[in-house]
Order: C-alpha cells, then sequence, then structure tokens
C-alpha cells in the first residue's frame, strides 16, 4: 500500500504530464468501485454537489464537514493506491484545518473554491491549505477554483479571463498545484487562460457544450473532471427505467451486476 505522501506525488504527476487527466466524480463507495474497476482510471474525484444531494443537502457548505469526510474515507479505503481529490467546497470556514482533517482520512488532493472572496483572503486560504499539506508531510495536490466566470455576473467575458488569470497566477505562486476555472470554456477562452497561467495548469469541467476532453488536451489543458454531471447520469438512467417498469416493462436484460 502506498503512503498518502507517495499518492499526492502521483496525483500532482498526473497533473503536469502530457496527456489530460481524465477523473470521472463519484459520490460514495458503489459509485467509487464501478470507476474503480475500469483499466484507465487514474485517479478518483469526489463530487461535494453529488454527496450533498445523497443526504439530502443543497451544494455548499450546508452538509456537515464530519459527513463529508466519512464518505470520502469510505472512497479511499476502496480506492487503495489509487489517489482521491475531494471536493472541499469553500474550506469549510477553516481551509487549514479541514485540508488536515481530509489528509487524516486519507485524501491526498482537493479542489477548493474561492466564491470570488477578496483575493488576498483567497491567496491565504491557498497557503493555509499548502501549510497543512506540509505539516502533514504530504505535497497535496490543490486544484484552486475560481469562480471568475460561474459567478461573473454581468461583466464581460474579457473582464472575467483576466479576473480567473490574475487569482490563478496568485495561487499558483502561493503553492497550488492548478488552477480550476469552472464553465463553458472554448477554445479561445481556453487558449488565453492557458497562455495566462501556463501549459498543464489549468483545470476544467466537462460539460454539455464544451469542448472534449481531447481537445483540452490539445490546448494545454491539465485535468478534466464533470462535477455532478455523472451523478445526474446515473439518475436520469434510473428514472427512465423506472418509468419503463411502470410501464409494465422489464429489467433490460443488458444491466450489469455492478453492485
Amino acid at each position: 500500500m502506498t503512503t498518502p505522501a507517495e499518492r499526492a506525488q502521483t496525483l500532482s504527476d498526473l497533473h503536469a504530464a502530457p496527456e489530460i487527466l481524465r477523473v470521472v466524480n463519484v459520490w460514495d463507495v458503489v459509485s467509487a468501485e464501478a470507476i474503480l474497476a475500469l483499466p484507465e482510471t487514474r485517479a478518483i474525484a469526489t463530487a461535494g454537489h453529488s454527496i450533498a444531494a445523497s443526504f439530502g443537502y443543497e451544494d455548499g457548505t450546508d452538509i456537515p464537514l464530519g459527513l463529508v469526510l466519512d464518505m470520502v474515507a469510505r472512497i479511499v479505503k476502496v480506492a487503495g493506491d489509487v489517489p482521491v481529490t475531494a471536493d472541499l467546497d469553500a474550506g469549510f470556514g477553516d481551509p487549514g484545518e479541514t485540508t488536515r482533517r481530509a489528509i487524516g482520512v486519507g485524501i491526498v488532493g482537493a479542489n477548493v473554491e474561492d466564491r470570488l472572496q477578496p483575493l488576498a483572503d483567497s491567496v491565504a486560504a491557498v497557503e493555509a491549505i499548502v501549510r497543512a499539506g506540509q505539516a502533514e508531510g504530504v505535497p497535496f495536490a490543490l486544484n484552486a477554483r475560481t469562480d471568475a466566470f460561474v459567478r461573473a455576473g454581468d461583466r464581460s467575458t474579457e473582464e472575467s479571463i483576466a479576473d480567473a488569470i490574475e487569482r490563478g497566477r496568485a495561487y499558483l505562486d502561493a503553492g497550488a498545484d492548478v488552477v480550476f476555472v469552472p464553465g463553458i470554456l472554448d477554445a479561445d477562452i481556453t487558449r488565453q487562460l492557458v497562455d495566462g497561467l501556463g501549459e498543464r495548469k489549468l483545470s476544467v469541467i466537462g460539460l454539455p457544450g464544451a469542448l472534449t476532453a481531447s481537445e483540452y488536451e490539445d490546448l494545454g489543458v491539465a485535468r478534466i473532471s464533470y462535477g455532478p454531471t455523472t451523478q445526474r447520469v446515473a439518475l436520469t438512467a434510473l428514472q427512465d427505467v423506472a418509468q419503463q417498469l411502470y410501464a409494465n416493462g422489464v429489467i433490460p436484460a443488458s444491466t450489469r451486476p455492478l453492485n
């Protein structure tokens, strides 16, 4: 069994590799096991939105941190040597302490969002996360998220690009591994962000209407994840089959025994 420090280094190396890191977000043990069974899986990422929804909470930090950490600890246990990176929202009020506790259950990386707080406050949060990793002897792979696009309001795209680059550079300087800029990023926006942050320093989300993973890879993006959409796909399939069953249908013969 590898150590947390070794798994953290593996995750960081995957971010820096020429091939884009594709992480399929999971929300519980059985969803993690389904993804871990695939030979293409290099790392596991949890989706905070999906975990919260599973327990009846809205997305955000209303869900108790202990409940989140209990679930991700269970995911870490089944993941074995595969590194697990978690969605820790905005740090649950104390990014450094939250990171320390996350490392304690085996998490070796995370995305933590800035919610467009003042830049100095956001940089301080990144620094606290990095210090927590150093104190625990784990090179914690922080996927520092900026909400420059998803909380842009009515400002122009050019302003959001500039803000994302300014914040992202500051987070990288403070020790973040990569910078997560969620939103539907076309090729031109992505190219500008990569130019501003550096090759293999940008992390994106795969959404309907966005570029494909291979297109992002060609543009120099480090990582692509899928947030709550993977759970939505699973729930869509559940609801669709339920409608068939209510209409006197049967379970499809193609169903695989994944649980």
